[in-house]
């Protein structure tokens, strides 16, 4: 009976944590905390994971407790997290304290649980042993000492409560922490305050004017750059009825007239967008101004420059027509301009609809607009590029399928944009992409199949596509950078245990093997961190074993770099426990010396491995002794 329900605890709080892995970035005051919480709970994974194969070992009702109360511990954090993402800055900015001490609370209550959940005892393999040993000793620091807002932001909350005017310098600095730092950001937290107010039925904690006040401070700042706080009527009034003459910077160098839609090219020189498109329209493959070669025929928005026009606009009483661009998305909310969705459109009809040359070349645009930006990546994967992406995987010609890998590659650094690449289907066509593309292609398909694989439901997907022989492939025959691409892949995939399996099946040690003796080929240092994490798997151990690692694993604990020689030396230790001939080979070549010094000098976490494998010896000689 403890073993199904245990069972179904650590089912739940695999869930769990995944829940935590599908919360949003945090951008305001509390951003600190709110990430170190996560991180530490996403670390407990692998621990749900073990236990989720070998749920026989929860075999008694004091573990099925412990797991108990850590679930409703982490049920607690999620719910804080949620709570602290969203709503007003300046409001939470205002309650730090308050939150603060709800983070403490919460840190120490999964402290509490962690200690009722025996994990020493369990059998699983010793990397995630000592992982969930260092994320506890986390939560035991953390709970007294959470981290709090750093003290010069505490003293620009304090002179703000206090009604003291702020300088320029106080307002950049709140500016920045609480991430209120573009015209949109502004927009929603005025909405944010204006929400607040309406579910609280008044003035929540007595702050609504200091919020205002500190919000309109904020807005001057980021609509002025240099912002006149103090500016009066009578002042604005007098330059509203000057002859306005317009600063050379807001001219476009093509027609000399005031720019509504301001965009850059790839030299940097910024133009009219209706002008700067005719010049490409009508062939011309150079900067006007500059007349450089342009890389390529991307317009990219100057927002900063177009918001600095409207406000000069404003304070000279001219009014600024409304570009094209500047419908809203009733979708997500965004302006067109703000991040081009009349171009992303464009491109995209081309992807569905164009012949082969308009695809390759909608393909390699959208791969340059989504390197540049968070924004940008948002409105691509809203105007649902992805889908076509994935369908050009597929196509027969090479140039168009290297942009839609990298452009997916470029897409996937947004978290919500990972859960989209996979929910379509993606990571088969990427795999055949790994599998058959041009090297380039193969090398990106790689670095896509990483990051998707920062989430681990997609760790097991990605392993179950058959993702890992060709990985092997491109760590064996690739480029240097194709072989750290497929590096960086094995290891985080392997972090979940059936990727392990799948990676020795494949023949993977003897590859990693290969690296860590060619000393000159830049490859040693993640084949032993992959060797590492294979080792802790029965049947890792055993492929290691069969590669005679032993000889070449002295040298590097005697010669390599500290995270080389910690990494050697956890390999050595899984190979030899339990294996008489590998240590009286070890003490043959000189290896007891080696580990005294290393126990020494080494990383903590060497010192440990030293430590045992120094046990381990001494256990040897013993029974040889008595042979």
């Amino acid at each position: 009976m403890a073993n199904q329900e245990g069972g179904d605890l650590v089912s739940q709080l695999v869930d769990l944590v995944r829940e935590f892995s599908r919360l949003p970035e945090c951008r305001n005051a509390v951003k600190d905390m709110y990430v170190n919480l996560m991180r530490r709970v996403k670390l407990l994974n692998p621990l749900f994971e073990e236990l989720k194969d070998s749920e026989e070992q929860l075999d008694g009702d004091d573990d099925v407790q412990g797991l108990q109360s850590l679930k409703i511990a982490l049920n607690l954090a999620l719910e804080l997290l949620k709570s602290v993402n969203g709503g007003s800055k300046t409001f939470q900015a205002l309650q730090i304290d308050k939150i603060a001490d709800k983070f403490r609370a919460v840190t120490a209550q999964i402290e509490e649980a962690l200690c009722k959940v025996q994990y020493d005892r369990f059998d699983i393999p010793e990397e995630v042993r000592e992982q969930t040993q260092l994320v506890h000793a986390q939560f035991k620091r953390a709970k007294g000492q959470i981290e709090s807002p750093d003290l010069q932001f505490r003293t620009d909350l304090a002179m703000v409560k206090k009604g003291k005017e702020p300088d320029i310098e106080m307002i950049k600095r709140l500016s920045a922490k609480l991430h209120l730092t573009t015209i949109n950001d502004l927009r929603r937290e005025s909405l944010a305050i204006h929400d607040l107010i309406i579910s609280t039925d008044g003035d929540p904690e007595n702050c609504f004017e200091i919020m205002s006040c500190l919000l309109k401070k904020i807005n001057d700042f980021v609509m002025l750059g240099n912002p006149k706080l103090d500016s009066s009527d009578h002042e604005n009034s007098f330059v509203r009825h000057r002859s306005p003459v317009i600063p050379d910077d807001f001219r476009c160098p093509i027609s000399l007239e005031l720019m509504k839609d301001p965009v850059i090219v790839s030299t940097g020189q910024t133009y009219e967008r209706s002008c700067i498109q005719k010049w490409l329209d009508a062939g011309h493959k150079t900067c006007p101004k500059t007349q450089q070669t342009l890389l390529h025929t991307s317009l990219t928005p100057n927002y900063v420059l177009k918001s600095l026009i409207a406000l000069w606009c404003d304070s000279n009483g001219i009014e600024l027509p409304q570009s094209q661009g500047n419908s809203r998305n009733p979708k997500t909310g965004r302006t067109g301009s703000e991040c081009d969705q009349t171009a992303i459109a464009g491109l995209l009809e081309k992807l569905a609809n164009g012949n082969s040359d308009e695809k390759r070349a909608a393909a390699g645009e959208l791969r340059l607009l989504a390197k540049r930006n968070t924004d940008s990546r948002i409105c691509i994967a809203d105007a649902g590029a992805i889908p076509l992406l994935v369908e050009l995987l597929s196509s027969r010609d090479h140039r168009t399928q290297e942009h839609a890998v990298t452009a997916l590659l470029n897409l996937s650094i947004n978290e919500a944009n990972k859960g989209i690449i996979v929910g379509v289907g993606a990571i088969p066509d990427i795999v055949d992409v790994l599998k058959n593309g041009t090297m380039e292609g193969r090398e990106n398909a790689a670095a896509t199949l990483f990051s998707l694989s920062v989430l681990d439901e997609n760790k097991v997907a990605i392993g179950a596509a058959c993702a890992i022989p060709p990985l092997i492939d491109l760590l064996r025959n690739g480029t240097p950078r194709g072989k750290k691409d497929a590096a960086t892949a094995i290891f985080n995939l392997c972090i979940y245990q059936g990727n392990k399996v799948r990676a020795v099946r494949a023949g993977i040690v003897i590859s990693l093997m290969e690296l860590v003796k060619d000393a000159s080929g830049g490859m040693m240092d993640e084949a032993l961190a992959i060797l590492a994490i294979i080792a802790t798997h029965h049947e890792g151990k055993v492929a290691i074993s069969r590669a005679d690692p032993i000889p070449v694993l002295v040298e590097v604990v005697r010669t390599g770099s500290p995270r080389n020689r910690e990494n050697g030396v956890a390999v050595l230790w899984s190979v030899c426990v339990g294996d008489f001939e590998c240590l009286k080979m070890m003490k043959e070549l000189g290896a007891e010396e080696v580990l005294m010094e290393l126990s020494e000098n080494g990383t903590d976490r060497a010192k440990r491995k030293a430590g045992s494998m120094l046990e381990l010896l001494q256990q040897a000689e013993f029974r040889e002794g008595n042979v």
